[in-house]
């Protein structure tokens, strides 16, 4: 929401630094979110000056250029090539000085001292669109004869300078979604330092000048509609606002239209009541009436977009059809345009439950529907209409032309609340002087009713919906008493929880987090899945089921026993809807039932946590200059890896076996302290063929709740070593059957100390190598944290290592 600066002054008499203004909105919860400058001219017209040509002649080098001498009240005439037709001798102009920045859209340009076909320019004679007054480009703009030459444009036109408060208006706080609402803030929290008053237009000069152009109007239903209020007024001009009005609405954003329409946003911004001109020569039958229409009727909105109404809209009809989306948008057929005359001007106040919904379900959000969403003042329905009339009276000219028709079914009083000053203290932490309360409330519309010694009987005003409960009032006055007066107390009071270490929560957001990061999606599969995953014994026993007592149908008859069959349903989903290329993880329990326990026992039910990992399809997707590679093993294994480092599991405390069972074709256990944690592989075939799933799959599971019991939360540090680490390669010659983690192993059991890394970065296979026989290359980092390694050290290290991997491996150098 934006507020102007120059607007808040209208209303009181403040000389303050906005800056300082800021820090005040923001203390009592109209946070100020940004200040900007405003200027009814872009640029503010700074370095144009009036000008009067005293000389004009044809351009020896140029037919369409005329050179001009122009006194600009300096005494020494400024020569200026000129390329406008209508430029003559004697003309009062707008002249920019060397030096100076015009602005034509979001472009702009800086004038220089130049020559132009051989004659010296020193300025430039504007036309509108390049001072920013206009569009017209096809002359000059000739002032009226009395301008003073080397006066400032900016005085010369009144240049306006505004500055204008961005404020993030919370939904509790529609009752400062308005001028004079932030300038009663204002006056509230200044009222210790200064007294301010604050002054509302008056409009008690309203009165009906006749009864020519009476429009009735008819409330269908009371409760969507709490009060209607409109007038009419006839013999109006439409036409544009005057300058003082456009620069209101511009500096807050808004886009001046015509004077109807420019007044009716006016009185918006001004009180927070939204209004709605009508064309009263488009009300069919002379006659307003506010009810719904039948489900599935269209009506064209003001957008010109055609829109499909719900018996559940409210509207504003006239005896033939819709005229607008009451409290949302307006329509086509009933708007003010250039030939409108007479207007029926609509001050109301909707339910804002009502607005919401059709808001809503409209995707339609607009000023007005934003005020009546969070409840606007039914009892100022009247005075922002009265203030509308008068302002069209005076800019657009007419007549008002009927009485007020008013319809008020249930009227709303002002709401009554208890304020205890037990309570009050309580709450604030601090005593606030009675007299002090007293004061603020009163400033706020909460008028005391009556007051005994235990606290005040108060109403507050209609205009305040949301402060309707004590502790409402009481926020009310420590916001203008001041959050930032109310001192630290000298103790402090604190409840003891227990929280579990390692904390679940935590560690599965922050697992979570990594693996979005390296481009995860999460899924959420049911717990609840088909009986006939497990009937078929596809890959479980089906005497541990749970199964449900009264299931809804066949597909939710059993809980789960592992997420693979959700996972596998959503990588089939996404393949058939062209998506093959899949990266998915999941968080979930799973279940199983132990029949070596007795039925009706605890124990007889096992719930456990898993996290699981899908990759499918490529690996880096397409790409123009990257080769095609389909996800591997490995890459799962990474990620694995990676999660298990995080949790503290580190790659000497892991166990690795090669695994093939019933979900895998090939697979990898990780254990640590014989516990599995971990099991990953790809998916075998026949259970693919199942969901028709015809790319391979790898998928892989860990047990979470092993995890937790034994994961690592301390932080492990040690200094940057100090002196350099050596690498050294071997090429081994070794049966097929012998994995690298056979030999990195072996490696880490005969040194210990100086060996930080072993690494397998080649892979050779051929018959010359021998029967049943590979090469692996290996490289070895060796790095002594306490000193400089030498060769004789390495040497015998890598003699070593060399002679484990031959007697107890088979192994030779290639």
């Amino acid at each position: 929401m934006k507020i102007s600066y120059n607007w808040l002054r209208e209303y009181i008499d403040l000389e303050m630094p906005p800056v300082k203004l800021s820090d005040i909105l923001t203390n009592t919860g109209l946070e100020v979110e940004s200040l900007e400058e405003f200027e009814s001219v872009k640029g503010g017209m700074e370095g144009i000056v009036v000008g009067e040509v005293i000389s004009c002649s044809q351009h020896p080098n140029a037919d369409k250029l005329s050179v001009t001498r122009v006194d600009t009240g300096h005494g020494h005439p400024l020569p200026i090539v000129c390329g406008a037709p209508n430029v003559a001798k004697g003309q009062k102009v707008l002249v920019a000085t060397a030096g100076t920045t015009l602005f034509k859209g979001d472009e702009s340009f800086t004038i220089k001292k130049t020559k132009i076909r051989g004659e010296v320019s020193d300025g430039m004679i504007c036309s509108e669109d390049e001072v920013g007054l206009g569009d017209d480009h096809t002359g000059i703009v000739v002032l009226n004869s009395n301008a003073k030459p080397g006066m400032p444009a900016s005085e010369y036109f009144n240049i306006e300078h505004d500055t204008v408060f961005e404020i993030g208006l919370t939904p509790n706080r529609i009752d400062g979604a308005s001028h004079l609402g932030v300038a009663r803030d204002i006056r509230a929290a200044l009222h210790s330092e200064m007294a301010i008053k604050l002054t509302r237009p008056d409009v008690d000069s309203f009165a009906a000048d006749n009864n020519d152009l009476e429009i009735r109007v008819e409330i269908g239903d009371p409760e969507a509609c709490i009060r209607y209020s409109g007038v009419s007024i006839s013999g109006i001009t439409i036409s544009e606002s005057p300058a003082w009005l456009q620069n209101r609405l511009r500096a807050i954003g808004q886009k001046p239209i015509n004077n109807v329409v420019d007044i009716t946003n006016f009185v918006l911004h001004e009180t927070g009541q939204p209004l709605h001109a009508f064309d009263a020569g488009k009300i069919r039958g002379k006659k307003v009436i506010v009810k719904t229409l039948p489900d599935k009727s269209h009506f064209i909105s003001l957008d010109g977009e055609t829109r499909e109404l719900s018996e559940d809209d409210l509207m504003i009809c006239d005896e033939e059809g819709g005229m607008c989306i009451a409290g949302v948008f307006g329509g086509i057929q009933s708007g003010v345009s250039h030939e409108t005359r007479d207007v029926f001007l609509e001050s109301a106040c909707f339910n804002p439950v009502w607005v919401r919904r059709t808001s809503k379900r409209h995707g339609l959000s607009t000023d007005s529907s934003f005020r009546f969403e969070r409840g606007t003042d039914p009892n100022g329905t009247l005075y922002a209409l009265k203030r509308a009339a008068l302002l069209i009276k005076e800019l657009a000219g007419g007549t008002i032309a009927s009485g007020i028709v008013d319809i008020y079914p249930v009227e709303v009083n002002p709401y009554p609340v208890r304020l205890n000053w037990d309570k009050l203290d309580r709450l604030v932490g601090v005593k606030i002087p009675r007299d002090t309360v007293r004061e603020i409330l009163e400033l706020l519309d909460i008028h005391i009713v009556s007051e005994d010694k235990p606290g005040l009987n108060l109403v507050v005003a209609t205009y305040r919906v949301e402060v309707r409960r004590e502790a409402d009032v009481i926020e009310e006055i420590l916001r203008i008493y001041g959050y930032n007066t109310i001192g630290i107390g000298s103790s402090v009071h604190s409840t003891l929880s227990y929280s579990k270490n390692p904390d679940p929560e935590l560690l599965e957001n922050l697992i979570s987090e990594q693996l979005v990061a390296q481009g995860f999606l999460e899924i959420m599969a049911n717990s609840l899945t088909r009986s006939g995953y497990y009937q078929d014994n596809l890959v479980f026993n089906e005497d541990e089921t749970v199964k449900l007592l009264n299931p809804l149908s066949s597909d939710l008859g059993v809980m789960r026993q592992s997420l693979l069959y959700g996972a596998l349903e959503a990588v089939a989903l996404n393949i058939k809807h062209k998506y093959p290329d899949l990266k998915l993880f999941e968080f979930g329990n799973t279940y199983r039932l132990n029949r070596s326990k007795p039925a009706m026992s605890r124990d007889a039910y096992q719930e456990n946590r898993s996290l699981i990992l899908v990759l499918t399809g490529s690996k880096s997707g397409e790409h123009w200059n990257l080769n095609h590679r389909d996800t591997d093993f490995y890459q799962l294994k990474a990620y694995v890896e990676n999660i298990l480092l995080r949790l503290g599991y580190f790659a000497d405390d892991l166990k690795q076996d090669k695994t093939a069972d019933h979900v895998f074709a090939e697979g990898l256990s990780c254990k640590v302290n014989n516990k599995e944690i971990a099991l990953l592989g790809s998916i075998k075939e026949e259970i693919l063929e199942t969901f028709e799933i015809e790319q391979p799959v790898l998928y892989a599971e860990l047990n979470w709740t092993i995890l937790l019991k034994h994961t690592k939360q301390d932080v492990r540090y040690r200094e940057i070593p100090k002196y350099p680490s050596v690498r050294r390669d071997l090429a081994l010659v070794i049966d097929r059957e012998t994995e690298f983690e056979t030999i990195r192993q072996l490696a880490f059991q005969v040194e210990r100390k100086l060996l930080k890394r072993v690494n397998l970065f080649d892979v050779f296979e051929s018959d010359k190598l021998g029967d049943h026989k590979k090469s692996y290359a290996i490289s070895f980092i060796l790095q002594d944290d306490g000193g400089t390694l030498t060769d004789n050290r390495i040497d015998k290290v890598m003699s070593s290592l060399l002679s484990a991997f031959e007697g107890k491996l088979g192994a030779r150098l290639r």
